[in-house]
């Protein structure tokens, strides 16, 4: 009888252990983003690496005074690297540029 009372209770011990293989992944998520500011509220069209993004411009005022909400109306999100970025208007080309964008960065273009 005390034989089986000792497996019980080791058994009990060996079992009741918080023993086995957690994981925790953290740091900076692969998503970045390009925003366009101009005196105005105007629809630019923006060809990044060959596709084509129809967004509108943050007013510069309005992005000084509070942060910028990232909505898809005036937010592109790409993945972190290097980008050919044009930007068109009324059918004129007024930027044009090769960007390096890191991960999780937001970059906002004055226009």
């Amino acid at each position: 009888m005390k034989h089986i009372v000792t497996i019980l209770i080791s058994v009990l011990l060996l079992t009741g252990c918080g023993v086995g293989n957690y994981s925790v992944s953290s740091g900076i998520a692969d998503q970045s983003s390009i925003s366009f500011t101009y005196s105005d509220k105007i629809p630019v069209q923006v060809i990044v690496d060959g596709t084509t993004h129809n967004v509108y411009t943050v007013k510069e005022k309005a992005y000084k005074a509070r942060n910028m909400r990232h909505t898809e109306e005036n937010t592109i999100k790409l993945e972190p690297g290097t980008h050919d970025v044009r930007v068109m208007a009324n059918g004129d080309e007024i930027y044009s540029r090769i960007l390096f964008i890191s991960a999780s960065e937001h970059r906002i273009i004055d226009l």
